[in-house]
């Protein structure tokens, strides 16, 4: 069996960059009825329709998620607005919600469905009731050590088994989080989540009022205070270490409770298990999936290019190459961890310090253009890079690491600088590498 390799497209520039660096299917969502509604160029259906045909053109797969838990007023209009998408004939459809998965298999019985990591799948048991069900994939929850994906594997053989192996992971549970919603009114199971999990919040001392309220002790006699009994919490102050203060909510504070087993607050490291890419291949894993469909067409082509090399390797049984994890430092990230694929203490989870820990390379251009008689590659600048620089040539053929001697603008005259976004300019190809004349989706990076 080959393994699959799905990656993120929330666009159709991300779908192409995907399969150029060795995807072999994409997932997007489905208008109102997936996870990230707000950030889904496949809003408009003309889109996601040549999307799909696209996708097929190239023998590619291309899934729908349409997994939110609706409520009653999405019930209604659901099979109304999915009829012109199963017409697209998407390859299957991501879905996590019973009620919604009944509604589509009355209707189009024939319609494949994989069920999303929200349905929580954690053990054999639950994978055979979703066979039953007439599931052919399940996509098994992130909280899975690699013993108990094994385990699954071996007791399900009759389901094609799907596990993440890269991306931001959730506070909650497989992403049930109420924080956004409870914050800012957007509800992360109904597509609107605002990560409220990642913003940056301010810890203040303190200590209770008269009436059993909690005041922040450096915050002034105009501060709010926090009532723990309203809240529901439990109000023995010796409990509460300190009061938290997201940057842009002035005097809003939230609890922190600290026990003999210490406080964990928020900020997970991101989903990085390149390094067991080999052993979910040889137990027989269908798909490895990368998350980020709100992330850059950057983000996908490179990731892609990382673990298609990883499934490869493992194909061919290569041993694993240590330069793929060092390759994946080079994108935005909050620092790494494998999750729970082995168990690690705590602290390892939790990124206390910063959102955006990457200081090794910046995007800085996209080729749009190359001209092979005079090797030169045209460049839509995303951030500004200089003659001397120490660049990365990404492609989706290979890449290489040079040094810039020669940059010139749009009008053919040489110049020291590419300033920035907005600007196109031309570089000398730095090697024989056979790019296609419309650039063929290489991209620069600067090392910084």
């Amino acid at each position: 069996m080959s393994t699959e390799l799905l990656s993120p497209a929330g666009t159709l520039k991300s779908m192409r960059y995907a399969f150029a660096y060795g995807a072999d299917a994409v997932y997007a969502g489905q208008p109102r009825y997936s996870l990230r509604v707000r950030n889904n160029e496949f809003n408009r259906m003309e889109v996601l329709a040549e999307a799909v045909k696209e996708a097929h053109g190239q023998g590619k797969q291309f899934y729908l998620a349409s997994n939110l838990s609706p409520h009653n007023d999405k019930i209604r209009t659901y099979l109304r607005d999915l009829e012109p998408v199963i017409e697209m004939q998407p390859d299957a459809l991501i879905m996590s919600d019973p009620g919604l998965i009944m509604l589509v298999r009355d209707k189009w019985p024939d319609m494949p469905i994989h069920l999303s990591v929200q349905a929580n799948a954690v053990n054999y048991a639950t994978v055979k009731f979703w066979h039953r069900q007439g599931i052919e994939r399940v996509i098994l929850s992130r909280e899975l050590s690699l013993d108990e994906i094994e385990e699954i594997r071996q007791r399900c053989p009759e389901m094609e088994l799907e596990v993440f192996v890269h991306g931001a992971l959730c506070i909650a549970y497989s992403g049930r989080c109420l924080l956004s919603g409870y914050m800012t009114h957007r509800d992360s199971n109904q597509g609107a989540c605002t990560n409220s999990c990642r913003w940056e919040y301010n810890t203040h001392e303190a200590k209770e009022d008269e009436t059993g309220n909690l005041i922040a002790v450096d915050s002034g006699p105009k501060a709010s205070v926090y009532d723990p009994k309203a809240a529901g919490a439990n109000s023995d102050s010796s409990e509460i270490a300190m009061l938290l203060q997201e940057r842009s909510r002035p005097g809003e504070y939230m609890p922190a409770y600290e026990d003999e087993h210490g406080t964990y607050i928020m900020n997970s490291k991101d989903l990085r298990a390149v390094q067991h890419v080999d052993r979910l291949v040889k137990m027989g894993i269908h798909s490895l999936k990368i998350e980020g469909r709100t992330k850059s067409h950057y983000y996908v082509g490179r990731t892609a290019q990382v673990y298609r090399q990883a499934i490869d390797n493992a194909m061919a049984n290569k041993p694993f190459d240590m330069n793929l994890m060092t390759e994946l430092e080079h994108l935005a990230n909050r620092g790494y961890t494998e999750g729970f694929y082995r168990r690690h203490v705590p602290s390892e989870y939790q990124n206390y310090d910063s959102g955006n820990p990457n200081n090794h390379q910046q995007f800085v251009g996209e080729a749009t253009a190359y001209d092979a008689a005079n090797g030169w590659l045209s460049i839509d600048v995303k951030n500004r890079f200089e003659t001397g620089s120490q660049l990365e040539l990404i492609t989706p053929q290979g890449n290489l690491r040079f040094t810039l001697d020669a940059i010139e603008n749009q009008k053919g005259q040489s110049v020291d600088a590419a300033p920035g976004s907005g600007h196109q300019v031309k570089i000398p190809m730095p090697a024989d590498i056979a790019l296609p004349e419309d650039g063929g989706y290489a991209m620069l990076m600067r090392y910084l």
